[in-house]
């Protein structure tokens, strides 16, 4: 696995959990607005943290800590994710996995084999305006086979969407709630303004408040549950 960041303790990550959360490095999209470009870009990526060093701090933390959220850049390129989480897993930690939705085949695998207590896929916009948000051209046929594969697990799982104004439109809301069609819980995140991949991002402007609840009021029409973060 390549680790570049371990938060040792985070109330929000998890609902309603204390964990740790753990940031892989390498991500098969260049999001303009993300704020994490030290986990996605190849050269600012820091010395790996040691595996070993972190089960030590896990092993120290079963009775103080509920779960572990892996995040990223994209967890599921990590060629040993599975067996990272099974090592997580026979500490008794419950699971969350936060993901782009890019590998519906790991996703699917991991429920498979029991290994995700809960399931957090950003959805960057709606499928037609992927390439134009994650600046990646590519089929958004994984993204669909991802959303559905979530949609039917049996665990607990959120969609999300950070929403930044002129890249992202009002009108796109109810699209990308009809692409997630009868979720669960569904969290419009407003976009803040700090360091961003692209750096011109770091100065775009937010939603006000009241387009965001014009925003979950569209979106509800197609979800059953939608929070502003």
């Amino acid at each position: 696995m390549l680790i570049g960041g371990l938060q040792k303790f985070s109330l929000i990550n998890y609902p309603k959990k204390a964990a740790a959360v753990i940031f892989t490095q390498g991500c098969s999209f260049l999001c303009h607005y993300c704020h994490n470009p030290e986990l996605v870009i190849k050269d600012e990526f820091n010395t790996p943290l040691n595996e070993e060093d972190i089960f030590s701090f896990l092993e120290k933390r079963q009775n103080q800590l509920d779960a572990v959220v892996i995040s990223g850049g994209e967890p599921t390129l990590q060629n040993n994710l599975i067996d990272f989480i099974k090592k997580i897993k026979k500490l008794n930690f419950l699971v969350k996995l936060d993901t782009n939705g890019i590998n519906p085949n790991v996703i699917k695998n991991l429920l498979d084999l029991k290994l995700l207590d809960y399931i957090a896929m950003d959805l960057k916009a709606p499928l037609e305006k992927y390439p134009k948000v994650t600046n990646k051209d590519f089929s958004s046929e994984g993204i669909e086979e991802s959303i559905k594969i979530i949609i039917s697990s049996n665990i607990d799982y959120e969609f999300r969407s950070t929403l930044v104004k002129n890249l992202h439109e009002k009108e796109d809301i109810e699209k990308m709630a009809l692409s997630i069609k009868n979720a669960k819980l569904y969290i419009l995140q407003k976009f803040v303004s700090k360091v961003t991949l692209n750096p011109t991002y770091s100065k775009k402007k937010a939603f006000s408040d009241e387009d965001m609840l014009d925003m979950k009021k569209s979106a509800l029409t197609h979800v059953k549950k939608c929070f502003i973060r």
